[in-house]
């Protein structure tokens, strides 16, 4: 059944994005069809293509149970229905996990093996992720909900891109020789900062998975990574590809639990030398804290936002439409990065309202594993009602609900693209990160104006600019106050592209080159000189 089901996926593979595998989401993820949003949810679900075999948690190289026995569901959110029972890890499998790592890095090979030898074995995993990339894209669809073109497509490709890149930085990290003031030679090392606890989301479990694993293996750490509750499969499966690779026994350990539990005792374990953490701000205050509270490991974040997008007078008022529908109902609106504040300039308000409305109209909802579908289901009940209150806080306040707002069907957690105009800045919808596809479209008159307007938040994670006038965008690139601005664009992301935000969106950066700094100490190494030659 399974391998002609995925036989059915790849022979309609090009329908709806182009063929080719790539790394920018928005260039990659072009809206395929013109259809009316309507109850195609309530067909019965398609038999995902993909066997369940690693529901174990992952420590010191084989896949056991919890130290408890405890399980608990993950659940289909086309549905509803459960999936499997994972191994739920507390503090005591937590313990092993970090027990595994410290060993494996004080007295194991990896970090001693050479830069190259590390390359070699996260080129291997890149090589086995590409070899079952239908696999693993039904699996993060299975479990998240998102399109399967979007996860096989583009999502991960993009994984095995960011292991490709990272495996190219191992050999290539190196200090500096140092000029001082006096006889001595003067050297910095950079040496891997020891065990990583990393905890990744729901969102993007595997794309996140990879822009933490990639560069903490590169640069000769080792890791006990926790998965999110609701969507601990991929990172399992793709874990099992890491050992089929030959990483060492202890280097990379998988827990799946719950926040509280599992996710607590990894933050305020003393024998955890570096957190990385991808989540909701609130989340994040309680990380940070808890690395205070034990032994003050150093912390990197990547949290919550609310992101403006801003279309200028003279933009190109069709493209900018399409962009800002895609930048907030990619992945079901469910992005830290989603364009959820969609600035407007008075000149051309109306207008784009009527282009955003008829878009998200049209959008298709459905079951993720059709081919065509552009939206599938919410993460889970708990998210769904909460998308649902803000959509009633909306209308209460006065917003002008143009289409959507509703459930789609009676199974699973299906919801219509929603579309308001007239929002206002006090309003909940324009304040609060809803993760979801709810977009809030204001109106401003002027430059100077939406600049206060876009930074007047405690968000700061992203922006998008469209305007065909360079003036404009330079001025509001340096202006707002967000970690990352696409002008004309949006969603590009890359394995070389830094991503990381201001103020509560977060602290340091993933991707690209400034990553590695997460993962490595800098030590300075003092020699006296004697009767140098030169100084």
């Amino acid at each position: 059944m399974a391998s002609r089901m995925l036989s059915s996926l790849r022979s309609v593979s090009s329908f709806g994005s182009p063929s080719k595998r790539c790394s920018g989401l928005y260039y990659c993820w072009v809206r395929g069809i013109n259809g009316v949003a309507e109850s195609v949810a309530a067909d019965e679900p398609i038999i995902p293509p993909v066997q369940i075999d690693h529901t174990q948690l992952l420590i010191n190289g084989d896949f056991v149970d919890a130290a408890s026995g405890k399980t608990f569901s993950t659940f289909d959110p086309r549905s509803g229905d459960l999936i499997a029972n994972v191994a739920e890890a507390d503090r005591e499998d937590v313990n092993r996990a970090v027990s595994a790592a410290r060993k494996a890095f004080d007295e194991g090979p990896w970090p001693r093996m050479t830069a190259y030898e590390r390359s070699r074995i996260l080129l291997r995993c890149a090589d086995l992720l590409e070899k079952h990339n239908d696999e693993v894209a039904a699996l993060e669809t299975w479990d998240s909900g998102k399109p399967y073109e979007q996860a096989a497509k583009v999502e991960v490709p993009m994984v095995t891109r960011v292991f490709r890149y990272y495996a190219g930085w191992a050999d290539k990290i190196h200090g500096l020789t140092v000029p001082a003031d006096g006889p001595y030679h003067v050297q910095t090392l950079h040496e891997p900062i020891g065990v990583a606890g990393q905890i990744i989301p729901w969102n993007f479990p595997l794309l996140i998975y990879s822009w933490k694993v990639g560069p903490a293996l590169a640069c000769g750490n080792t890791v006990v990574l926790k998965t999110s509750e609701q969507t601990p499969l991929s990172a399992l499966y793709v874990s099992k590809l890491f050992l089929e690779a030959g990483l060492p026994p202890g280097v990379l350990n998988v827990i799946s639990g719950f926040g509280p539990t599992a996710g607590a005792a990894l933050c305020s374990h003393m024998d955890v030398d570096k957190l990385a953490f991808t989540g909701s701000s609130s989340t994040g205050k309680i990380v940070l804290g808890l690395s205070a509270q034990s032994n003050l490991k150093p912390v990197t974040l990547e949290l919550g936002g609310k992101s403006p997008f801003i279309v200028c007078k003279d933009a190109d008022i069709d493209a900018a439409a399409e962009a800002a529908h895609s930048a907030l109902f990619f992945n079901q609106g469910q992005c830290c990065v989603a364009g959820s504040r969609t600035f407007v300039h008075e000149s051309i308000y109306d207008e784009f309202v009527e282009k955003a409305k008829e878009l998200a109209a049209k959008r298709v909802v459905g079951d993720p594993f059709k081919i065509g579908v552009e939206q599938g289901p919410q993460i889970d009940s708990v998210q769904f009602e909460k998308i649902l209150r803000y959509i009633r806080s909306g209308v209460e306040s006065g917003a002008t609900l143009e289409t959507g707002g509703q459930r789609i069907g009676s199974k699973g957690y299906y919801m219509r693209p929603t579309v308001f105009s007239n929002v206002e800045d006090d309003m909940l919808i324009a304040k609060d990160e809803i993760f979801g596809p709810v977009q809030s479209i204001l109106k401003f008159k002027d430059l100077e104006e939406v600049i206060r307007r876009a930074n007047a938040t405690p968000y700061g994670l992203a922006a998008g600019v469209f305007t065909q006038n360079i003036d404009y965008a330079n001025s509001l690139t340096r202006a707002l106050r967000v970690g990352t601005v696409w002008i004309n664009c949006y969603d590009v992301f890359d394995a070389t592209i830094p991503f990381g935000g201001y103020k509560m969106s977060g602290q340091g950066r993933v991707k690209g080159m400034n990553s590695l700094s997460n993962y490595l100490q800098v030590k300075a190494a003092v020699t006296p000189l004697n009767n140098p030659a030169w100084l």
